[in-house]
C-alpha cells in the first residue's frame, strides 16, 4: 500500500462529512419552515392593520355612546323639568319642548351613526377572525415542521459525527508531510484534493489522461507524488 492511501480513505470520510453538512443545510423543511414564517409575518401585518382600524371605530363608538349618554341625561332633566309644573311661563315651556326636541334629534343621529359603526365592524370582526383562525393554523405548522426539522438535523449530526470519528482514525495513519498540500488542494478544488487513477482516468475529474502521461506514471514508483494533468488533484495509484 502507498503512502497515499490513507490519505484517500481521509478523503473520502472528507467528502461524506461535506455532502452531510450540504444536506443539513439544504434539508427541504428548512425552506419549508422559512415559508410559513413568512406567511405567518404576513399575518401579524395584516393583524396590525386589523385591530388599527377596529381600535379606530371602537374609539368612534365609545365617543357616540358618551355623547349620546351625556345627551340623554340633559334630555331627561329638561323633561323633568318641563313636567314638574316648576315652569308656568308659556314661552319657558316652548323653549323647554324645543330643547328636548332638539336634543332627541341629535340623539337620534347619533344612535344612526352608531349603527354605521356597528356595521362597519362586522366585516372587520370577520376579518380578524379569519386571520386569527389562518395565524393558529400557521402556528401549528411551523411546530410540526420545527419538530421534523429538528429531528433531521439531529439524524444528520449522528451521522456526520461518526463519519468525523472514522476520519480521525484514518487521519492518524497519514504522513504529517502530505497534509499541507491535501489541505490547499482541499480549498482550491472544491474539497476534493486526492482521488484515484482507475485506468486512464482520474475519478476525482472523471477526464482520461493521454496516453504518455498514463505511461509515465505508470513507470514512477506509487509513492511519487503524481497530480492529475486535467485537474491538478494529487493521483493515487494501484
Amino acid at each position: 500500500m502507498s503512502r497515499w492511501e490513507p490519505l484517500l480513505v481521509v478523503q473520502q470520510h472528507d467528502t461524506h462529512a461535506d455532502q452531510l453538512t450540504h444536506r443539513a443545510n439544504n434539508l427541504p423543511a428548512r425552506a419549508e419552515l422559512a415559508g410559513v414564517a413568512e406567511q405567518s409575518q404576513a399575518v401579524e401585518r395584516r393583524l396590525v392593520a386589523v385591530d388599527a382600524r377596529r381600535g379606530e371605530l371602537t374609539r368612534s363608538q365609545q365617543r357616540l355612546e358618551d355623547e349620546i349618554a351625556s345627551l340623554t341625561e340633559r334630555a331627561n332633566q329638561a323633561e323633568k323639568q318641563l313636567y314638574s309644573g316648576a315652569v308656568s311661563n308659556p314661552r319657558e315651556l316652548q323653549a323647554l319642548q324645543d330643547d328636548v326636541a332638539s336634543i332627541r334629534r341629535r340623539i337620534g343621529q347619533l344612535e344612526d351613526e352608531e349603527l354605521e359603526i356597528m356595521e362597519l365592524s362586522e366585516p372587520v370582526d370577520a376579518e380578524r377572525a379569519d386571520l386569527t383562525a389562518v395565524g393558529d393554523r400557521l402556528a401549528a405548522e411551523y411546530e410540526r415542521v420545527a419538530a421534523g426539522l429538528a429531528e433531521s438535523e439531529a439524524d444528520i449530526a449522528a451521522e456526520l459525527a461518526t463519519v468525523r470519528a472514522e476520519r480521525d482514525e484514518a487521519a492518524a495513519q497519514v504522513p504529517p508531510e502530505l497534509w499541507a498540500e491535501y489541505d490547499a488542494l482541499r480549498a482550491q478544488l472544491g474539497g476534493v484534493a486526492i482521488a484515484r487513477l482507475v485506468g486512464s482516468t482520474c475519478q476525482g475529474c472523471h477526464l482520461a489522461l493521454a496516453a504518455v502521461e498514463v505511461d509515465r506514471i505508470r513507470k514512477l514508483g506509487v509513492d511519487e507524488t503524481v497530480h492529475c494533468e486535467e485537474c491538478g488533484r494529487l493521483l493515487v495509484r494501484d
